[in-house]
């Protein structure tokens, strides 16, 4: 007596699976591929474009002042200097690059921080709370956002002229904790990421709603606050305008008006050869904004991949 032997179902499948592959990639028609090239041939030049900027002041940081106008400015001089570039950029003036990069540390970690925290508490309420003029914030914030900063510079200049906070860090502290944008856009992270069920579960079990917001929801945020934490720390420290009409002490200056004043000193009439330390402050200046990227990167990918999966 035979016994029929069935066949096994993971040969089928896998053989299912190439057949399958071998359809698709035979209906892979010409003009896709040519798509495909022309994609990779734009993207390849936007690469270049946004890197080509950086490969300069990487490469001209290694120049001494004789060879910045001696050298081509894609290639590397005589002499490596960046050590030297270094040590004279951060005793300059008896260090005030020092001061102005924990200047900038201070507007940052205060500023875009408190910006951020707010924006966080503002944009969650909003999201799941009801309230009369819920509609009216609503188109309030949208105006704000629609408002740019440069033409609020002169009146915020003159109010805090008349409360006598001009020339100290409070005129570019303040400011910078309004951030419109930022809460737009917890609020409307916050309106799909937590949903109203797991906080009605909470007020179930007596749950508080502050206990509920910093032990479920700002988990939840994660990523959205993330987001706004690096808009807000990247305007922060690239914030030229505000501090340039505020202040008027060099002690208070940031990196962005600091480094500027330094410029306008290595041109014009009794100009000073500092055009290398220019350069290299210029490169000490974007380290920590792309150190800032690379440590919160991995909650923008968590965030991401935890959205991507369906209970």
């Amino acid at each position: 007596m035979t016994t029929a032997t069935a066949p096994r179902t993971d040969t089928v499948a896998v053989t299912t699976d190439r057949s399958r592959s071998r359809r698709s990639y035979a209906r892979t028609s010409p003009t896709q591929t040519r798509r495909s090239v022309v994609l990779t041939i734009v993207m390849s030049l936007y690469l270049v474009y946004t890197l080509l900027p950086l490969a300069w002041l990487l490469i001209n940081a290694t120049k001494t002042q004789p060879d910045l106008f001696s050298s081509f400015g894609l290639w590397f001089g005589d002499s490596f200097a960046l050590g030297d570039n270094i040590v004279q950029t951060f005793t300059y003036r008896d260090g005030i690059f020092l001061r102005w990069l924990g200047n900038t540390l201070l507007y940052v970690v205060v500023g875009a921080g408190g910006a951020t925290f707010l924006a966080t508490l503002a944009g969650y309420g909003l999201a799941k709370y009801n309230f009369r003029g819920r509609k009216a914030v609503f188109a309030v914030i949208l105006g704000a956002i629609a408002v740019p900063g440069t033409a609020l510079a002169v009146p915020t200049f003159l109010l805090f002229s008349q409360l006598g906070l001009t020339n100290t860090p409070w005129a570019i502290i303040i400011p910078s904790l309004i951030s419109p944008f930022g809460l737009y856009l917890v609020w409307v992270y916050a309106t799909d990421a937590v949903p109203t069920e797991l906080l009605e579960a909470a007020r179930m079990d007596g749950a508080g709603e502050f206990r509920t917001f910093f032990t479920i929801s700002i988990r939840l945020l994660t990523p959205g606050i993330v987001t706004v934490l690096l808009f807000a720390v990247v305007a922060t420290w690239n914030n030229y305008f505000l501090p340039l009409i505020m202040l008027s002490n060099p002690e208070w200056y940031p990196l962005t008006v600091g480094l500027n004043q330094w410029n306008a000193q290595a041109v014009g009439v009794g100009a000073q050869p500092i055009y290398n330390l220019v350069i290299t402050g210029s490169l000490l200046s974007i380290i920590p904004i792309v150190a800032a990227f690379l440590v919160l990167q991995r909650f923008w990918q968590s965030g991401l991949s935890a959205g991507s999966v369906k209970g």
